[in-house]
C-alpha cells in the first residue's frame, strides 16, 4: 500500500505594470495527484503586493479546501517572499514599522502571511526566476505566464485606450 504524501505543494507568482499600477497574481496547489489553479487581479498596487498576495490566497485556498494535509512547501522566485520568515520576529518586534516609527510597506499582509507561516507548517523554497527547462512540469514558469497574462488584459480591460 502506497502512503500519500501529506505535503502540499504551493507554486507563486505576482506581476505589475508599474505604469499603470495594475497586477495579477497566481497560484498552482498540488496535492494528492491533484493540481489546483487559481489566480486574480489588483488594482493600485505593487509587484511585491502581488507576490505576496498570491501566496496568501493559495495558503487560504489550502485551508478551506483540502484535508488531511501536513505541511505546505511554498515555491517562489521572490526572494521578498522566501525571505518573510527569516524576517517575520524583527517585523512583529518593530510592530510592523519603520526606525521613524511609519508603517513597512505592506504591513497588512505581511502580518497576514507570517499569521499562517506561525499556525501552519509552512516552508517557502525559492526557485530561479523564469526558467525555461521544460524538463516536466514547470509550475513557476507556469505561474509567471499566467500573472502576466493576467496583467496585460486587466491593463486592456482598464485603459482601453492602450
Amino acid at each position: 500500500m502506497k502512503i500519500k504524501d501529506r505535503t502540499v505543494h504551493i507554486y507563486t507568482d505576482g506581476s505589475c505594470n508599474p505604469q499603470y499600477n495594475v497586477g495579477g497574481w497566481a497560484a498552482v496547489i498540488l496535492f494528492n495527484d491533484q493540481e489546483f489553479l487559481i489566480k486574480g487581479e489588483i488594482l493600485g498596487t505593487t509587484h511585491n503586493v502581488m507576490e505576496i498576495w498570491a501566496a496568501i490566497e493559495a495558503l487560504k485556498y489550502v485551508v478551506k479546501n483540502l484535508h488531511n494535509w501536513e505541511k505546505i512547501n511554498i515555491y517562489s522566485d521572490s526572494q521578498y517572499v522566501v525571505g518573510i520568515p527569516d524576517r517575520k520576529e524583527k517585523l512583529k518586534g518593530d510592530d510592523f514599522k519603520t526606525k521613524k516609527g511609519h508603517a513597512v510597506r505592506n504591513a497588512d499582509i505581511l502580518e497576514t502571511l507570517i499569521k499562517y507561516i506561525e499556525f501552519y507548517q509552512i516552508d517557502f523554497i525559492k526557485v530561479k526566476a523564469h526558467d525555461k527547462n521544460d524538463t516536466g512540469n514547470n509550475y513557476n514558469r507556469k505561474v509567471d505566464k499566467l500573472s502576466r497574462k493576467i496583467v496585460r488584459q486587466c491593463v486592456k480591460k482598464s485603459f482601453p485606450e492602450n
